[in-house]
């Protein structure tokens, strides 16, 4: 598996900049991690508030554990096995909308990319534009 490079990282770090510009939304951050939730890169907009920061990874790092968007986790977070890993991660996964995981061609999960700033679907939007450049 040959891991999300930093090169590809900050590629879709403009495009979710440039989606966010053109959306004219609230200014966002958005954290790209790997799959163990470690932070790659990270973008915060002018006058995002601070806030987004923690968030957008919070957000990437639920995507990533769970391999899947992090609005879907939203309803799954009363189950005892879910509410266990975030309280292993020190809650610090978020299921809030806003983040997507990373794949390759092949399927293999690379990692998550997350947003926050906006609106859930408007940080959703971003993120999908982020990895869609990669």
């Amino acid at each position: 598996m040959e891991p999300l490079t930093l090169v590809e990282a900050n590629r879709m770090l403009v495009a979710a900049v440039a989606k966010a510009t053109e959306m004219k939304i609230n200014p966002c951050t958005i954290a790209i991690l790997d799959p163990r939730g470690d932070l790659i890169a990270l973008n915060r907009m002018d006058n995002a508030l601070w806030r987004s920061v923690p968030i957008s990874q919070g957000k990437a790092a639920a995507s990533a554990a769970f391999d899947t968007p992090s609005g879907e986790l939203t309803e799954r977070w009363g189950n005892p096995v879910v509410r266990g890993l975030s309280m292993m991660e020190q809650g610090r996964l978020i299921p809030w909308q806003g983040a997507l995981p990373i794949k390759r061609a092949d399927g293999i999960m690379l990692g998550a990319i997350g947003v926050s700033g906006a609106k859930s679907d408007e940080d959703e939007a971003v993120a999908a534009a982020g990895l869609a450049a990669l």
